[in-house]
């Protein structure tokens, strides 16, 4: 591989400030590196099929997991930050959108927001791509990045991100492919990973919208409303099949879990009659009562009815 980038990735112009930033990123603004990192992660789900990167949700929502698994409590990762200066590193060019050409000059790094209405993604060196899209060298870079930018313990803790943030997205696609009832999925996975695994095929096939109320807010700093819930436990089944989840908003979730909602044999809505009790106030709930649930378009990940059927008998409170 040619030194070039290993060089340019090794001299990032980033903040040096020891006020501002700890030695465990080596007193420098971590903006860039984790956004490069976040890059190599979607690259090795194959998921970067061309030299265009593009602010996704999926992009976003690693950038502000390296964020919050080294930054301090508290404090929040702008990725429209080294999303617009990266530029200044030669082999990234921004592409505005049509008519914004002129808005690009001017710093928009006050939030993701305002970065996608004026780009609509950047371009990366198309040597830089094929050296992210080849294991071998990717994880040259990377290890360049963690050396330059980031504590000897830190970066322990980051390739372990990495590693199982790649496992989890193996483990999604192999639950996405099941169509047969499986009780041993996720068996032999550490939890943090089965966990992982089992959101991201649950995500992606209800594409972050509650299956119960159809909610779906996701913000521009990688946050969503809606989990991935089980419906019959796992410790009680083994069972990590899509069709034994649904994507539940948080306070459908906490519903479904208690018995106040569930989902009948048409895959409509169930209220239970516990929530009209006095000293509770349902409020919009009570309109989904009978609604059609929203459901995934193939039909092996559709709720199972033997597992909604568990939840009607022994979590449902009739």
């Amino acid at each position: 591989m040619s030194i070039d980038y290993l060089n340019k990735l090794a001299r990032l112009r980033t903040d040096k400030n020891r006020n501002r930033w700890t030695e465990a990123t080596t007193f420098r603004a971590p903006h860039k590196p984790f956004l490069l990192l976040s890059v190599m992660d979607i690259a090795a789900q194959s998921e970067l099929t061309s030299p265009f990167i593009e602010p996704t949700f999926d992009l976003i929502e690693r950038f502000a997991r390296y964020w919050s698994l080294i930054m301090p409590v508290g404090t929040t990762g702008n990725m429209a930050y080294p999303f617009f200066h990266m530029q200044s590193e030669g082999f990234w060019k921004l592409v505005p959108k049509p008519g914004m050409e002129n808005e690009i000059k001017d710093r928009i790094t006050s939030s993701v927001t305002r970065l996608k209405s004026i780009v609509v993604g950047a371009e990366i060196d198309q040597e830089l791509f094929l050296l992210f899209s080849e294991h071998k060298t990717r994880e040259e870079l990377r290890a360049v990045v963690l050396h330059t930018y980031f504590s000897p313990e830190i970066r322990q803790k980051l390739l372990l991100e990495a590693s199982e943030n790649q496992e989890a997205f193996e483990y999604s696609q192999k639950l996405l492919k099941a169509a047969e009832k499986i009780m041993s999925y996720g068996s032999e996975k550490p939890a943090s990973i089965r966990d992982q695994g089992f959101r991201k095929a649950v995500m992606t096939l209800y594409a972050h919208r509650c299956a119960l109320c159809g909610i779906r807010m996701l913000t521009p700093e990688g946050h969503t409303i809606v989990e991935a819930a089980h419906i019959r436990p796992w410790s009680d089944t083994n069972d990590d099949r899509p069709a034994n989840g649904m994507a539940l908003c948080r306070l459908c979730h906490w519903s479904f879990d208690r018995g106040f909602m569930s989902v009948g044999r048409q895959y409509e809505v169930l209220i239970s009659p516990l929530s009209r009790q006095e000293q509770n106030n349902p409020g919009p709930i009570m309109t989904l009562e009978q609604r059609p649930i929203f459901r995934p378009s193939d039909e092996k990940h559709i709720p199972d009815q033997e597992c909604l059927g568990w939840h009607r008998k022994e979590v449902f409170r009739k």
